[in-house]
């Protein structure tokens, strides 16, 4: 009877504390603490597999996640490695792209864009660049015609519209002279759509029709190279390589952890920092319930040299008080878990509305590679973070616990 004895009378002094106004502040103090720990970690866990799954979904479903390019020459085979693509398992597809740099003119000089050449029916298994325009757009790149697509952003920056021309200017290489290069050759476009994803992207990619990139380059059959997507994109290295050395011509082999992996990488960042500032957090609050503890201890002195006594065990005693900080941390824990699944599950909307609210732009399209505040709760996050903090509270607990066990009882009576 030990367990629920230690549990009722630890039950009943957490409940007679209260009544002391300054041990119940510093009690209350250290539950929100745990809760606000518990709640904001909890959303912002979900905030950064949110940036994740946009990175995943959004961002390496539009830019390559691996490609193999041409080192001497264009690719004229491409028809057989996107076989060879298809016989590799992990491999989802592989689609060829022609890409060419360039200059458009802006306001007050040139901007460097990369022109991207693609293959509708191809492209369709590699790139989810469908989904981020209409299909207007999408269906213009598939004629053989001076069609671009632009990101909203560079048509914004450029002051242009759906139909105007834009002159493109292309170094033109002489094929007859190996290291000669030509001046500078205007190609004129007309808009045919906008495509809008958000982030630098915009401002410095193009697509046109495959073919007429064919035609400025000369490749006749030839591409610039071939792109491949992936079942899961941390594999995008290993089976980029894989497709790489199977091949004759000498190709240059690239994947997305190159080219965009600090993307990835400063999202990991931020998630250790914030991880271990919050847990700091809840660290501090939970030496909110050593103090209260102690005061509690000293508070009840008497009562406890009574129940010693009367028989009462010191591992007994030791059990009053962590029940007493056991509830503390549950009743944190349990009020931040739920403040923090609520918020992680409704994030995005909150964002919005905060933005609407004092008329202010939280992410920028013209920097990150999302215009909004994602979120993805994972029940083990919340999880994890709830057992965590609760661990934290029950370890804060042990040293004022065992102080109380050591009451003489023969003192605590004389002094009472």
């Amino acid at each position: 009877m030990k367990g629920p004895l230690a549990l009722s009378i630890g039950w009943r002094f957490y409940r007679a504390r209260q009544s002391n106004s300054f041990i119940s502040f510093i009690s209350f103090a250290s539950t929100a603490g745990i809760a606000l720990g518990v709640a904001v970690l909890i959303v912002v866990l979900s905030a950064m597999n949110g940036f994740e799954r946009e990175l995943e979904q959004r961002f390496l479903g539009v830019v390559p996640q691996a490609d193999i390019v041409g080192v001497d020459a264009p690719i004229s085979d491409w028809q057989n490695v996107v076989k060879d693509a298809e016989q590799i398992e992990g491999i989802r597809g592989a689609a060829p792209f022609i890409r060419l740099q360039g200059l458009v003119q802006k306001p007050g000089g040139f901007q460097g864009l990369s022109v991207v050449g693609i293959e509708l029916e191809e492209e369709m298994k590699v790139s989810a660049l469908s989904q981020f325009m209409s299909d207007e757009s999408w269906q213009s790149l598939g004629q053989d015609a001076n069609n671009i697509v632009l990101g909203k952003s560079l048509l914004n920056k450029l002051g242009l519209k759906l139909g105007d021309t834009v002159a493109l200017y292309v170094q033109d290489s002489d094929p007859d002279a190996a290291g000669s290069l030509r001046a500078a050759k205007s190609h004129r476009f007309v808009v045919s759509g906008i495509y809008s994803l958000g982030g630098e992207l915009e401002l410095t990619t193009a697509y046109i029709p495959m073919r007429y990139a064919s035609q400025i380059l000369n490749m006749h059959s030839g591409v610039t190279g071939v792109r491949i997507s992936v079942d899961k994109v941390f594999e995008a290295p290993a089976k980029v390589r894989e497709l790489g050395y199977a091949q004759k011509q000498s190709v240059y082999i690239s994947d997305w952890t190159r080219t965009q992996g600090h993307l990835y990488q400063d999202i990991q960042l931020v998630r250790t920092v914030m991880y271990l500032v919050l847990v700091l957090v809840i660290g501090v609050a939970c030496f909110n319930i050593v103090s209260t503890l102690v005061m509690a201890v000293r508070d009840k002195a008497s009562e406890i040299a009574i129940l010693m006594t009367m028989g009462l065990s010191r591992l007994a005693v030791m059990g009053i008080f962590m029940v007493q900080g056991a509830l503390n941390g549950l009743l944190g824990c349990g009020l931040g878990g739920i403040i923090g699944i609520s918020m992680a599950l409704n994030l995005s909307d909150i964002a919005s509305a905060i933005e609407r609210l004092f008329s202010i732009e939280l992410l920028s399209a013209d920097v990150y590679f999302v215009d909004f505040l994602p979120s993805e709760l994972h029940g083990s996050d919340a999880a994890l973070v709830i057992a965590m903090a609760f661990m934290m509270s029950l370890i804060a607990t042990l040293y004022p616990a065992w102080k109380a066990s050591q009451i003489a009882p023969a003192q605590a009576l004389a002094g009472r």
